[in-house]
C-alpha cells in the first residue's frame, strides 16, 4: 500500500477552544481523491467534538467493514475517507449524513500529478520522479492512468463522484469552498456555511464559525496542501494546457457537465 508522509495537525487540540454542539446522527466526509479532503475534513473538525471524530482511519472501500462503527447511530461519529459507490457502501452509508467533495477535472489533473511526482506520496510511482517524465507525459498518465499502478480518471471519477449523483448525498464543490472562504465576511459565506454545516448534522451556526472556518482551513494545518508537499516535483503549469483539457474532455465526457462545471 502506497504511504503519505504528512505531519500531524494540531485541530484537535484548537478544537478544545470552542464549545462544540454533540453529533445526534453519524455524518461521512467522502471524496474524490486530490479534492480537497483534508481541508473540508479539517473545517468540518472545527464544529464536532474531538471525542466524536473517528481518527482510527481515513476510510476506503477494501477496509470498509473493519470500520463500520463508524457509521452507527448508537455512537455516532464524524468520519472521512474515500468510499466508491457500490451495494456495500450504499448500505454502511444508509441513515448517514453523507457529503460528497468533487474538483473540476482541469484541476484535478494538475493537483494529482504534484501529488504523486511529490516525496510526500511514497508508493510505486517513484520512478517518475527526477525528471524522468516530462510534465506533459505525466499529466497524460493521470488523465489515463498507468497500466497495473495508477487507474484513469474515468474510473476514479465515476466511482467516487458520478455513481452518487441522485442519492441523498450533498454535492460539494471545491471552488465554491474556495471562493466562499476567500469572502468569508460575506452574507453568502455565511448561507453556503450554515448549509454545509447543516448537510453535516451541526444544526446551528455558532457566532464564532468564521473564527472556527479559518482555523480549520489554515492551509499550514494540511500536509497535503500544494506548498506544503515534499520534494522537488517535475515542474508543472498552473493551468492544464489547451491539449490535455481535450484529452480529458476525450477521457470523461459529459462527467464536467453532470459535476456543474459547464
Amino acid at each position: 500500500m502506497p504511504r503519505i508522509r504528512t505531519k500531524p495537525d494540531d485541530l484537535n487540540e484548537l478544537n478544545r477552544n470552542y464549545v462544540q454542539q454533540a453529533l445526534r446522527e453519524p455524518v461521512f466526509l467522502n471524496s474524490v481523491p486530490k479534492c480537497g479532503t483534508h481541508l473540508m475534513r479539517n473545517i468540518v473538525r472545527m464544529f464536532v467534538p474531538v471525542e466524536q471524530q473517528y481518527h482510527k482511519a481515513f476510510i476506503q472501500y477494501p477496509i470498509l467493514h473493519q470500520h463500520r462503527v463508524a457509521f452507527m447511530h448508537v455512537r455516532p461519529y464524524l468520519s472521512w475517507g474515500h468510499l466508491l459507490f457500490s451495494d456495500d457502501t450504499a448500505i454502511v452509508l444508509r441513515g448517514v449524513h453523507h457529503i460528497v467533495l468533487v474538483r473540476d477535472p482541469y484541476d484535478w489533473v494538475l493537483a494529482r500529478a504534484r501529488f504523486f511526482l511529490s516525496d510526500t506520496f511514497d508508493g510505486s510511482l517513484d520512478h517518475l520522479k527526477g525528471g524522468n517524465v516530462s510534465a506533459e507525459e505525466a499529466l497524460n498518465m493521470m488523465i489515463f492512468g498507468i497500466h497495473k499502478k495508477a487507474p484513469p480518471m474515468k474510473d476514479i471519477f465515476l466511482n467516487n463522484a458520478v455513481a452518487w449523483l441522485g442519492t441523498k448525498i450533498e454535492l460539494v464543490r471545491f471552488e465554491d469552498l474556495i471562493h466562499k472562504l476567500k469572502n468569508l465576511d460575506s452574507n453568502e459565506a455565511e448561507a453556503y456555511f450554515a448549509k454545509l454545516l447543516r448537510a453535516c448534522a451541526v444544526s446551528r451556526l455558532p457566532d464564532d464559525w468564521r473564527e472556527r472556518v479559518l482555523v480549520g482551513s489554515d492551509r499550514k494545518q494540511s500536509g497535503t496542501a500544494r506548498e506544503n508537499l515534499a520534494g522537488d516535483t517535475v515542474e508543472l503549469p498552473d493551468e492544464l494546457p489547451e491539449v490535455q483539457k481535450r484529452l480529458v474532455d476525450v477521457a470523461i465526457p459529459g462527467y464536467r457537465k453532470v459535476l456543474g462545471y459547464e
